[in-house]
């Protein structure tokens, strides 16, 4: 058994629990069952175990943002006047859905942010018109994600 954080504590068989369901959340749990070699009772009790715990957050689908048309993904670095802009700077970012991270940093950028855009244009607009628009902040560096070569969580 492993201990994580001080408290919890995972063996090899709520690892391979973890890893089925990493490679695919809705793979049946009386499937994974069966190719561990326990009950499906147990897998949900362990599965229980691990949400209270709170390694698992929970499930969801991913949306193939591409096939919306959003094909430019960006990161844009976020320069503050000064550091109580931060908050205000960081309401603002919520309210602009095409913000899907948003990162408090150190280094030359107050804030990092990821950002999902249609395409170039769209992409533009954004900057212009309203993250450098809002209150607070001095200036943008953009960097344009050409193509996302890794996507993974870590590794249990």
């Amino acid at each position: 058994m492993k201990n994580i954080q001080g408290n919890l504590q995972i063996d090899g068989i709520d690892k391979k629990i973890l890893r089925y369901l990493m490679e695919d959340a809705r793979k049946p749990i009386l499937e994974i069952a069966r190719n561990i070699g326990i009950s499906g009772a147990a897998i949900h009790q362990r599965l229980r175990k691990l949400e209270k715990s709170g390694l698992l957050t929970g499930s969801k689908f991913v949306i193939n943002p591409k096939v919306l048309g959003y094909t430019t993904m960006a990161y844009i670095g976020i320069f503050l006047d000064k550091a109580m802009s931060n908050p205000y700077a960081v309401k603002e970012l919520e309210k602009i859905p095409e913000v899907l991270e948003c990162h408090y940093t150190t280094g030359n950028w107050s804030i990092l942010i990821k950002v999902l855009c249609r395409d170039n244009e769209h992409l533009m607009h954004l900057l212009n018109k309203k993250i450098q628009q809002i209150e607070g902040v001095s200036r943008t560096e953009t960097f344009i994600s050409l193509d996302q070569q890794i996507d993974r969580q870590i590794s249990i």
